[in-house]
């Protein structure tokens, strides 16, 4: 094992191997984790064009957040999602996926993976491959070369199909994110499904969410899931099937494309009922629900002592106050984001 890591493997054999249940009796088995809030694109429904970015001395350590991870193991998470911002711009950030893979190795984890733009993926699919990684989500609104580049504000489209080609190629498994945007992809749809599900690819989409200043209107990009699917249905039999990946998405399977598709609807189908999963930011900011306001700091536990007493602890704390559900809400024009800090921030 790589020495810097060395007291993160000393501090597991500390852990407390007590499951986070919340007071609604859902069991946390399913951590993202942001490793930076840094990303290559700006898209119209995530970021400003002109960014702000934490200084680095306010970022967890790649050691940091390797504990931190491993705590949360310990505790019963059962599938690890590294996301950002875009989490392959930071920097050694395959030494990270190497050291955790380990927990893979060992039966604790099930599941390690990441959610990524694709821009960084052909570089390392490969490497993403003998770290266990078996499937990644690859966020990707548009086939149309000129329409990415005007989501992405400065994107490259063949660097990202070239990312996919990379992943498919090492053995990953490939699921696409897209958002759907009134006005702008949402003629697209349809083609963007038969694409990806003529390669194997299963797709989610995704309502917008009411998440930061982006400089855009969000009641003018929201197009609801419930439209989407019935103009579908115009077109394909969309069947509802049990199937889940441990995320919001429910599923249809189209038999005349041959794939599933996933609808992620926080705004008009609530998903929280049956939530189990918690965001971690790359500050060490745990937050319990993407909708809610209220974290709590991991950070300040995690360097007051290298025993994780304090770091479980304020764990405990934290899911207790788990919310019931979100609330968010987009409605008229000029109205304050639902939660002002941007998802990139947050972390997919």
């Amino acid at each position: 094992m790589n020495v810097r890591f060395a007291s993160a493997a000393a501090a597991e054999r500390h852990a407390v191997p007590v499951p986070l249940v919340d007071t609604f009796g859902r069991a946390v088995t399913y951590l993202r984790v942001s490793v930076t809030d840094r990303c290559d694109f700006r898209c119209v429904y995530c970021m400003a064009e002109h960014m702000t970015f934490l200084p680095k001395p306010e970022l967890l350590t790649l050691e940091e957040l390797d504990r931190l991870c491993s705590a949360f193991v310990a505790r019963g998470v059962r599938k690890l999602r590294l996301t950002g911002g875009e989490p392959l711009v930071r920097r050694d950030v395959m030494t990270l996926f190497r050291s955790l893979s380990r927990h893979l190795d060992s039966g604790a984890l099930e599941e390690l993976t990441l959610t990524t733009n694709g821009s960084q993926l052909a570089r390392f699919a490969s490497e993403l491959a003998d770290c266990g990684v078996k499937r990644i989500n690859v966020s990707l609104d548009t086939l149309d070369p000129q329409r990415f580049r005007a989501l992405t504000r400065w994107g490259d489209l063949n660097k990202v199909l070239a990312g996919i080609d990379a992943a498919q190629e090492a053995g990953i498994h490939v699921k696409l994110n897209a958002v759907a945007l009134r006005g702008e992809n949402e003629d697209e749809i349809p083609s963007l499904i038969e694409w990806a599900h003529g390669r194997g690819m299963d797709v989610s989409l995704i309502e917008v969410m009411p998440l930061g200043e982006t400089g855009s209107e969000r009641v003018d990009q929201y197009l609801p899931l419930s439209t989407v699917r019935a103009r579908l249905e115009e077109r394909w039999t969309l069947e509802d099937i049990p199937f889940r990946t441990g995320g919001p998405a429910r599923y249809v399977s189209i038999p005349e494309t041959g794939g599933k598709l996933g609808l992620i609807t926080p705004l008009t189908h609530n998903f929280c009922e049956g939530c189990n999963r918690v965001r971690v930011t790359c500050t060490g900011t745990l937050y319990m629900c993407l909708g809610q306001e209220d974290a709590a700091d991991l950070r300040s536990p995690l360097r007051a002592s290298e025993s994780d007493e304090k770091l479980h602890a304020a764990l405990d704390d934290a899911i207790f106050r788990k919310p019931k559900g979100h609330d968010f809400v987009i409605d008229r024009p000029g109205r304050a984001p639902s939660v002002r800090r941007h998802m990139s921030v947050t972390g997919g």
